[in-house]
């Protein structure tokens, strides 16, 4: 059983209200708190199967739905958009915000971070910016990206935003950023084949009217700039050594190269410096792991771990 909650906490944006969903484990002790960052184009609600599971083994969940995602909406702008100046420090911020809210109400209680595909990222500038806060953190459907790779995604959205403006969708940066993704499962029932192997979930994902929606220029261009910032070695070295990592991802998953970028990734955190730091790739499954038919597998993975770190 669990108690379900929502609140809104004002946003680092100074105008924006952040919508945030609780899941409370009773009767019982909390025995530990998860906070999840969702990805792009998607929301905080979707993962209540998972906070479910979770809460009926003694944690505490929380997710926020981050600027211009679900309940979050920026006044004026469209969906999938983080806002017109340093869109991606405000999300961070703003996880760093219901981080410190949340503890208070869980003292003491070990605080981990799981941050899914975009969440990841800025799960990562979160461990950098603000070291020494969690126990652990699980990056799930992340990646890497070189810094040409980066580059190159800068000149097109840089070159389309002042052609359409930063509130604008393209569909040449949409197919650099996304495009891709489906080349590996052709032919394609969808555009997004490539977010799970189960047609189920991927039609509801399509249905969900909060999910899917046009990314916008200011978006691609605020991650790609979020993306330098996480591959700088000098900021990598700044993460807590101590803290505990975990990568979860299938191994069919195009965000992380079917794998290979999620092992440069854990690479580059032990490069910097970082102890205890795991990976598991999951057999045929694509980017929304927990969503897969065998989610339950990655369920009990991720409980595992958690459980050996209280």
């Amino acid at each position: 059983m669990e108690i379900v909650s929502e609140f809104y906490f004002p946003s680092s944006d100074g105008k924006t209200l952040i919508h945030v969903n609780q899941w409370t484990p009773v009767p019982g002790e909390v025995r530990g708190v998860v906070q999840i960052a969702h990805g792009v184009a998607e929301y905080g609600k979707r993962y209540e199967p998972f906070a479910r599971f979770l809460c009926a083994h003694g944690f505490a969940v929380v997710a926020n739905d981050h600027l211009g995602h679900g309940q979050s909406q920026i006044e004026g702008r469209p969906m999938v958009y983080l806002g017109d100046k340093d869109g991606w420090q405000h999300v961070v911020d703003d996880i760093e915000t219901l981080r410190r809210r949340t503890a208070k109400t869980f003292l003491d209680k070990p605080y981990f971070l799981f941050g899914h595909s975009m969440g990841s990222f800025l799960s990562r500038t979160h461990l950098i910016r603000y070291p020494g806060v969690l126990d652990g953190c699980v990056l799930c459907g992340t990646g890497h990206m070189s810094p040409a790779m980066i580059a190159g995604g800068k000149l097109i959205a840089d070159r389309e935003i002042r052609r359409l403006g930063k509130a604008a969708f393209s569909v040449r940066a949409d197919d650099l950023a996304f495009g891709t993704y489906n080349r590996a499962f052709a032919p394609a029932r969808t555009k997004f084949d490539w977010v799970s192997a189960s047609e189920a979930n991927v039609d509801a994902y399509i249905a969900d009217p909060l999910c899917g929606g046009n990314t916008t220029l200011g978006l691609f261009r605020d991650m790609l700039d979020g993306l330098t910032f996480i591959t700088r070695q000098s900021n990598m070295d700044r993460m807590d050594k101590a803290l505990p990592v975990y990568f979860i991802s299938g191994d069919q998953d195009p965000v992380g190269d079917m794998g290979r970028g999620v092992q440069k990734a854990r690479d580059c955190f032990r490069k910097a410096g970082l102890t205890d730091v795991q990976m598991k790739l999951y057999h045929g499954l694509r980017h929304e792991i927990l969503n897969e038919a065998t989610r339950q597998y990655v369920y009990q993975d991720v409980l595992d771990w958690l459980e050996a770190r209280l």
